[in-house]
This record gives C-alpha cells, sequence and structure tokens, in this order.
C-alpha cells in the first residue's frame, strides 16, 4: 500500500514538472514573450514548480505540495494583480495552467491526508 501511495504521488510530481515545462515555454509558444510582466511571471514561476516537483520527486515532503498550490493559485490571480488581463492569451494561460497546478498538488496532499483512501 505505501508503494501504491507513492507511485500516486510521484505521478502528481511529474504532472506538476511538465505543467512548469508548459509554463516556462509558453511565452514563445503562446506569444506574449514581447510583455513582460506574464512572460517573467511565467518563467520565475515555472522554475519554481519545476524545482518543487523536481526535489519532490527525489524526496518526497508535503511542504512542496502546499507551496505548489499556493503557486498555482497565484497563477490564476496574477492577470488581475499584474495587470495583464488585456493579454487574453497570457491571462487564459496563467489560469489554466494555475488550476491545473492547483488540482494535481490538492490531489497529492489529499493523498497524503488520506491514506486510507487507497486501501
Amino acid at each position: 500500500m505505501a508503494s501504491k501511495l507513492m507511485e500516486g504521488r510521484r505521478g502528481q510530481d511529474w504532472v506538476n514538472l511538465i505543467l512548469a515545462i508548459c509554463l516556462f515555454i509558453s511565452p514563445w509558444v503562446i506569444g506574449f514573450v514581447g510583455v513582460m510582466a506574464p512572460a517573467w511571471n511565467a518563467w520565475i514561476v515555472g522554475v519554481l514548480l519545476g524545482a518543487l516537483a523536481l526535489a519532490a520527486i527525489s524526496v518526497f515532503a508535503e511542504w512542496e505540495e502546499w507551496v505548489n498550490l499556493v503557486l498555482g493559485l497565484w497563477l490564476i490571480v496574477s492577470p488581475w494583480l499584474l495587470h495583464f488581463t488585456a493579454e487574453t492569451h497570457a491571462m487564459a494561460t496563467h489560469v489554466v495552467l494555475g488550476v491545473l497546478v492547483v488540482a494535481a498538488s490538492a490531489w497529492a496532499v489529499w493523498d497524503v491526508r488520506h491514506p486510507h483512501a487507497h486501501a
């Protein structure tokens, strides 16, 4: 049971790593590299998410998932707080990836808090 729980968490951490990579390359792929606030936000948060995902893949700690969750929430609200809602592609990218990061991180935290659910 413990190894199955670890596999699940590792899967969620790999999802977060893929989301971090998508976020980091999104300014080039989606086309908002010339707009400083969303581009830098994507690069900085992408690096942070990627580093946390790699750390969680190697040695899991629940606090990493909580930080990921906060970063995901930041991505969701950052278009309004950093004033780039007019950049619709950048805004949509941040909100969608933020929701996915929050979902993966919340799922990982839920797995830690409810290990009996895997029985």
